[in-house]
């Protein structure tokens, strides 16, 4: 088993969904990323920063699930970082209604001295000259995997460019795989993608799965239809972080485990999305997690006479 560095965000969130609100809630992609890779009991850390009002309580789950918060920055002067949302009742779609960078704004990671050796780096939505900073500072990682967003490519791309060079594994969902290449099939997008770095292409299509691209190799993952979908923040990050998790557990990243690790990652994000927040995936049981595979298995298993 190996380590695996997390970078992101550990943010507050309120939420509105057709189906209830919050006011502030524990948020942010490194949180969503470590609580569900932390599901594979792997060694891992947490990179980013905090203000002083974070709450201990939120630091405490943290550590309760073996993550190490080493490389979580206290401001001891600043405020976490701020996001509120309201989804529609499609709820792919959502409308900002605030974001407070924060101490975020001046945010200067720095990887534990424990963990600069780490086989797995996952790099969870952030600036890419903080990702790239990251990048730096490690000592030959096995599998660097990113995460980015639209908001990156319109406002930061030639950095993104940079970043995505260096890596190994970039996941995106499918509109920004789009944007991204200036290309609609996302067969051709994923190709335009290779020429730009990564081995291998992720592109995330919400409630209607995902695709692995390594080569001329074509991987499509569903989504498990769900009675109850209460809020989609962070599902991608789940995802992301159950990805990550089962690959740092294995510590086989050839393109056939790769796809074991997109289905863990579609089950954990299937949890999140039940309750608010961080809430559901925070309760995720191994005989849960276990039973929802099978739903996986079941959902993709079916005989053909092809004579």
């Amino acid at each position: 088993m190996g380590q695996l560095v997390i970078v992101g965000t550990v943010a507050f969130d309120a939420i509105e969904t057709p189906f209830g609100k919050t006011d502030k809630i524990l948020g942010g992609a490194a949180t969503y990323i470590g609580l569900s890779a932390a599901q594979f009991n792997v060694d891992s850390a947490i990179v980013s920063v905090v203000g002083n009002d974070f709450p201990q309580e939120y630091l405490d789950l943290l550590s309760e699930r073996n993550i190490d918060i080493s490389g979580l920055e206290i401001v001891n002067d600043g405020k976490t970082f701020f996001w509120s949302g309201r989804y529609h009742f499609v709820m792919n779609t959502r409308d900002t209604l605030a974001t407070e960078l924060n101490v975020l704004a001046d945010f200067n990671p720095i990887v534990p001295e424990a963990y600069k050796k780490a086989e797995v780096v996952m790099l969870g939505n952030l600036h890419p000259l903080v990702q790239l900073g990251v990048i730096e500072q490690m000592e030959n990682p096995k599998l660097t995997i990113l995460d980015t967003m639209n908001f990156w490519m319109d406002n930061a791309l030639e950095d993104l460019h940079k970043v995505i060079a260096k890596v190994d594994v970039i996941t995106i969902n499918d509109e920004e795989a789009r944007q991204l290449t200036g290309e609609y099939s996302l067969v051709t997008a994923a190709q335009k993608i290779f020429a730009l770095g990564p081995k291998f292409v992720v592109i995330k299509k919400g409630e209607h799965g995902a695709l692995l691209f390594h080569k001329q190799h074509i991987f499509s993952a569903p989504a498990l239809p769900l009675k109850s979908v209460f809020d989609p923040t962070g599902a991608g990050d789940t995802f992301a972080g159950g990805f990550a998790g089962y690959l740092a557990k294995t510590n086989d990243f050839t393109f056939e485990n790769m796809k074991t690790a997109i289905i863990y990652g579609s089950a954990l994000a299937s949890f999140c999305v039940e309750e608010f927040g961080t809430k559901r995936l925070e309760k995720v049981t191994d005989s849960e997690l276990k039973t929802r595979l099978q739903q996986f298995k079941e959902l993709t298993t079916f005989n053909i006479d092809l004579s």
